[in-house]
């Protein structure tokens, strides 16, 4: 099969895995705060974990485009963005050991973590950090043959249910140069995690607040050089936004479609709903706005996996992804009216997840900033 009829054979099996797997069980998981560990073992079974990770480090051998087919096809049938960002989270966890790890750390946790078997998450952020990663203040100092941490980490996805973290560490001095990222297991002595953290949207993500006190880790976990963390980190960025992207116009894209349909069976004053202008103009407006944001999301990604410098681009991408699932999500549950705010709706759950899109992976503002240094509109 050439790579369009393979990646439409990857959309169908994840249709299919969203219909069997997932939609029956969504809204308890969304209720109780988790995602089952057993949903890793039967993503894994399909292939779908490892889909744009490397044939050598257990994964499927595919790139961007395959990972973006499989999600947009997921969230097409239903998926929210919360069990994506769960099922999902070894998208972040694993890149930067993929790409820099020993072969030592690869076999014992990006193997397993793609074969379901584990879960990892990445903890970068911390309480007084934001998204600054030149800044972090978590500090793991050598003792002969371990690095002893110390500090903090805060909204980390899937840092509840995790099996080890992915950190980012101060191993040098102040500023970019004097960081490093360290695989720490979650059974080490002295990790803790304090509190699980509820959210206004992602309710079936779980996230975490952790702490690290005098937790001694193996120098071996070291992922790469010493001091590199900071590339490392920003070298997955791209791909990171990216995917924030598909999460923005993918649950525009279900919004639409299930505002649609209700649309056409809602009787107002013995009409259809849709047959209202301000209505169909209302829905074509919000098929442009997914319409656009889809296309651009492809084109920049595109250019990714052809090894084009597209850290700008990515941005603005995320950037038009997210002000898309804002007005999207808004104007479906307006056309739902008194249903579309009623918990458990699923345009309701979409506008409560699309918030945090506009956070996660950089703020807007943040990422604006520095498209506009690298597009040399500002110094």
């Amino acid at each position: 099969m050439n790579p369009e009829e393979m990646r439409a054979a990857l959309s169908e099996s994840a249709r299919e895995f969203v219909r069997r797997e997932v939609a029956p069980h969504l809204q308890e998981w969304e209720d109780t705060g988790n995602i089952p560990r057993s949903l890793h073992l039967a993503a894994a079974k399909q292939g779908f974990l490892g889909v744009s990770f490397p044939e050598s480090v257990g994964g499927e051998g595919g790139d961007l485009l395959d990972s973006l087919a499989l999600q947009e096809a997921m969230f097409e049938e239903g998926a929210s963005s919360g069990l994506m960002a769960g099922l999902f989270t070894s998208g972040i966890a694993l890149p930067h050991l993929a790409a820099n790890g020993s072969p030592d750390l690869i076999d014992r946790f990006v193997r397993p973590t793609l074969a379901g078997e584990l879960i990892g998450s990445l903890a970068i952020t911390e309480p007084g950090g934001g998204s600054d990663v030149a800044r972090i203040t978590t500090r793991a100092d050598r003792e002969g043959d371990e690095y002893v941490v110390k500090g903090a980490k805060t909204f980390i996805t899937s840092g509840v249910r995790a099996d080890f973290v992915t950190t980012a560490v101060r191993t040098g001095d102040e500023g970019h140069a004097g960081v490093s990222l360290l695989v720490i297991e979650t059974d080490t002595p002295g990790f803790t995690v304090d509190r699980s953290l509820r959210k206004m949207g992602w309710h079936c993500s779980d996230t975490a607040e952790l702490s690290f006190t005098d937790v001694r880790v193996p120098a071996a976990n070291i992922v790469g050089a010493v001091n590199s963390g900071f590339y490392q980190i920003a070298e997955q960025f791209v791909v990171e936004r990216l995917a924030l992207a598909v999460h923005g116009y993918g649950i525009a894209a279900r919004a639409l479609a299930l505002a649609a349909s209700y649309a056409k069976e809602r009787q107002t004053f013995g009409r259809p709903l849709a047959d209202r202008q301000v209505i169909a103009h209302k829905l074509v407006e919000m098929h442009r706005q997914v319409e656009v944001a889809r296309t651009y999301t492809h084109a920049v990604a595109a250019r990714h996996v052809a090894g084009e410098n597209v850290i700008a681009d990515a941005c603005l991408a995320k950037q038009t992804a997210v002000e898309t699932a804002e007005h999207v999500c808004h104007q479906a549950v307006q056309i739902f009216g008194g249903a579309g705010y009623m918990h458990g709706t699923e345009v309701e759950r979409h506008y409560r997840d699309a918030r945090i899109l506009g956070i996660g992976g950089g703020a807007t503002e943040v990422l604006t900033d520095l498209a506009a240094r690298l597009l040399g509109y500002a110094s």
